[in-house]
């Protein structure tokens, strides 16, 4: 008996997506709130595209990497939250083993590449505050195309032997994942093979990924910190200070989630699953919906083109987020500052 069991699970067709377990009384008042936030992140996004796309005044550097974050985060949301509302809503909870591997590599795939797009965001910050009389010297725009390109292509290469290895494992315990996605150490934890290989694979994809994105950022903000110390005035300081919160608190909400969800499988025996489910899934959904206002509603630009203000006659240089810096003396001093 235990053999034909076995038998029908070694190469499973299909898996069972379990939802949100011992919150099912809850499912409708939770489909709802990330059903809005959801709708949130789709108008959001596809709002800065079009602004971006109509607007030939931001075809600039800063606006390139927001729309490759808005691409990202539209992509992202997508490739999970239609098939958890179904799950929520209609009980659906199969999910062809083909489709969970597609969804598997959509979900790391395009958080490596949000991942490094915010990296290149932080650098194009750090360009603009030390160095601003050069930024557009620098961050040219074959320059932003290359810093793309290398950031979809480290993701994919990073992402790529993750459905690969979920594939090679041998399935006999159950078909049944409890999740409302397809994670891939959710997934590997089903197999009844040793899926060490996996494991050590995940963690160094996260420590060199990941690891690295973020000791990249943090390299930048300590020379954008430096900088803002040596700034004359404690007003230029928390002037240039406030260009810099949106950013962090964005890559604190990115982050901090995504680590926790991630090591938690590894190492959190005692996280109760539907509070690792729930996380996981705001991982996936908070940074989609407050990046368009974080990244485009506080930048003065898109904020106008929104409210359909006429564009002042005046010619101001544009810092880090759409602040106005009204003099070239306030550029002098940063370029003196840093430098």
């Amino acid at each position: 008996m235990s053999d034909s069991n076995k038998t029908d699970f070694t190469n499973p067709s299909t898996f069972i997506l379990l939802g949100i377990p011992g919150l099912e009384a809850a499912h409708v008042w939770i489909s709802i709130l990330f059903c809005t936030m959801y709708d949130i992140a789709i108008l959001g996004n596809f709002t800065i595209l079009f602004i971006v796309r109509t607007e030939p005044s931001l075809h600039g550097p800063m606006y390139y990497f927001l729309c490759m974050l808005a691409v990202s985060d539209l992509v992202l949301t997508t490739s999970t939250l239609p098939k958890l509302l179904s799950i929520l809503w209609f009980n659906s909870r199969e999910i062809e083993f083909s489709a969970c591997l597609t969804q598997l590599f959509f979900v790391h795939c395009f958080s490596g590449i949000e991942s490094g797009i915010i990296v290149a965001m932080a650098l194009d910050r750090y360009v603009a505050i030390c160095d601003p009389l050069r930024h557009s010297t620098i961050l040219t725009n074959p320059v932003v195309a290359k810093i793309g390109l290398a950031v979809v292509l480290r993701s994919v290469i990073f992402t790529l032997p993750y459905p690969f290895l979920v594939r090679r494992w041998q399935y006999c315990r159950t078909n049944i994942i409890p999740h409302t996605h397809c994670e891939h150490m959710a997934v590997v934890k089903l197999a009844c093979t040793n899926i060490h290989i996996s494991n050590y694979y995940g963690l160094f994809a996260l420590s060199f990924g990941i690891g690295l994105d973020l000791f990249f950022i943090s390299v930048s903000y300590i020379q954008i910190l430096r900088a803002i110390f040596r700034l004359p005035t404690k007003d230029a300081q928390l002037k240039t200070f406030g260009t810099c919160s949106s950013h962090l608190c964005a890559i604190l909400a990115f982050y901090i989630p995504g680590l926790f969800s991630s090591l938690s499988y590894r190492f959190g025996h005692n996280v109760p699953l539907h509070f690792h489910i729930l996380l996981a899934n705001m991982y996936l959904l908070l940074p989609p919906m407050l990046n368009p206002i974080i990244y485009g509603v506080k930048t003065k630009q898109i904020r106008d083109r929104l409210l359909h203000k006429q564009r002042s006659n005046k010619s101001p240089w544009l810092g880090i987020e759409g602040r106005e810096i009204e003099t070239r003396d306030k550029v002098d001093i940063f370029y003196t500052e840093c430098n």
